[in-house]
């Protein structure tokens, strides 16, 4: 989100709440209002914050917030919750900052660790079909972001041909490591080709978060990302091991929340932890409820094949993903006003963001094409989702409603009878 010209001008101070449990009660219910009502994803859940925290209760001002939403965008993690977190930081201190991130994220964690449970009791021929017709959802939604986040991330011939080019890494290069890479090279690519686009304009955020407190959370920041894995094989120990894996994860995503898709896949899929089907269901039911799409995350953790699992496992996948885009926020928030003048900066992510468009393209071939679309009838089913979603402008969790049952009823139709 660009801040309009008219918030170029000083911005006036905001007046900053001291965390009371009056202020936390406050910042509870707005945010828990947000993550039962926030459906149709990252951007729109920016519009619901705006109405409801910059115009009517006035937390911030529009100059804050248009700053704020630049840096949340800029840096690895989810946009929305970031904003969040910032906006409860801001309100009620630090108590307010995990108080806004549990409220607004809980509601459709906890619909999606149910959902976990009842797909483990879908069996038989109606039970397939409702679920693959969760996995054509995941089609058309991943085919979407793809087609949106190219318009805006590879306006160019130089930032498609880092795309191009991130794509032939990942098909390369499986796993973890050619998805880094991509990303790596494609930073790197934009420091070169990626330099001509407007200078950002001056910052205006008011949130107080310490240069000391600031450096404190980039060190634990990387920290976690190097120690974690090593304390986890030392110790053998699975729990730390998944923590790591969607610490890993959260530290990656790049450029909206559909970008995890490709990293959770190569980390849980990949190893073993979790089915591919049951992978892919998850992804389309995240589509039809509100909040972030990084709750996705819980079901996960709910359905690994092997302890911890269950709400303990949907509990440490939660915490892990969301841990290292709020280190990096507070890392941050002191210093946006300098770091968002470098134009070497601004080039670096320019092509990072390009890399992450071509990390989802090949995501939308594999696991979600192959493992969807078996016929006919379902690309069919596919593309009139992607049509209700790109030139309808039908909400995710409409296109749900309307394509899970067409997905069953193609199951029945389709199925010879014994």
């Amino acid at each position: 989100m660009t801040a309009h010209p008219n918030l170029t001008e000083a911005a006036p101070a905001i007046p900053q709440t001291s965390g009371t449990a009056a202020q936390a009660g406050e910042v509870f219910r707005a945010f828990f209002k947000l993550g039962l009502t926030s459906f149709g994803g990252p951007i729109a859940h920016l519009g619901y914050f705006r109405d409801e925290l910059v115009v009517r209760r006035k937390w911030i001002d529009e100059a804050g917030y248009a700053d704020l939403v630049a840096l949340c965008q800029f840096l690895p993690g989810p946009a929305s919750s970031q904003v969040s977190f910032a906006l409860g930081l801001l309100r009620g201190g630090p108590c307010g900052a995990f108080v806004a991130w549990a409220a607004f994220t809980l509601p459709s964690a906890i619909i999606l660790v149910l959902f976990a449970y009842s797909a483990a009791v879908f069996d038989g021929q109606i039970g397939t079909g409702l679920l693959h017709g969760l996995k054509v959802v995941a089609v058309a939604v991943v085919a979407q972001a793809v087609w949106g986040m190219a318009r805006t991330l590879t306006p160019d011939r130089e930032r498609a041909s880092i795309a191009l080019a991130a794509v032939l890494i990942v098909v390369s290069m499986a796993g973890t490591i050619g998805q880094i890479a991509a990303i790596v090279v494609g930073a790197l690519a934009g420091l070169s080709l990626c330099r001509t686009a407007p200078a950002a304009a001056p910052g205006h955020l008011k949130i107080p978060v310490s240069e000391r407190a600031a450096g404190f959370s980039l060190v634990l920041f990387l920290l976690l990302l190097i120690g974690l894995p090593v304390l986890a094989r030392a110790l053998s120990s699975q729990g730390l091991e998944l923590f790591a894996s969607f610490y890993r994860t959260g530290s990656l995503v790049f450029g909206g929340g559909h970008v995890v898709l490709p990293l959770l896949q190569s980390e849980v899929v990949g190893q073993g932890w979790a089915d591919e089907n049951a992978f892919l269901a998850g992804y389309g039911a995240a589509q039809a409820i509100p909040g972030p799409l990084f709750t996705f995350a819980a079901y996960l953790g709910a359905v690994m094949k092997q302890g911890p699992n269950g709400p303990v496992g949907a509990l440490i996948c939660l915490l892990a993903i969301f841990l290292p885009g709020f280190l990096l926020l507070i890392g941050a928030l002191p210093f946006w006003g300098r770091f968002r003048s470098q134009s070497s900066m601004q080039a670096a992510m320019r092509g990072a963001n390009a890399a992450v468009v071509g990390l989802l393209g090949a995501a939308l071939y594999d696991p979600v094409w192959t493992s969807a679309i078996l016929g006919p009838y379902d690309f069919a089913l596919a593309l009139t989702g992607f049509v209700m979603l790109t030139l309808w402008k039908a909400s995710p969790w409409l296109v749900v409603l309307f394509m899970v049952p067409s997905g069953l009823g193609l199951s029945l139709l389709t199925t010879p009878v014994p």
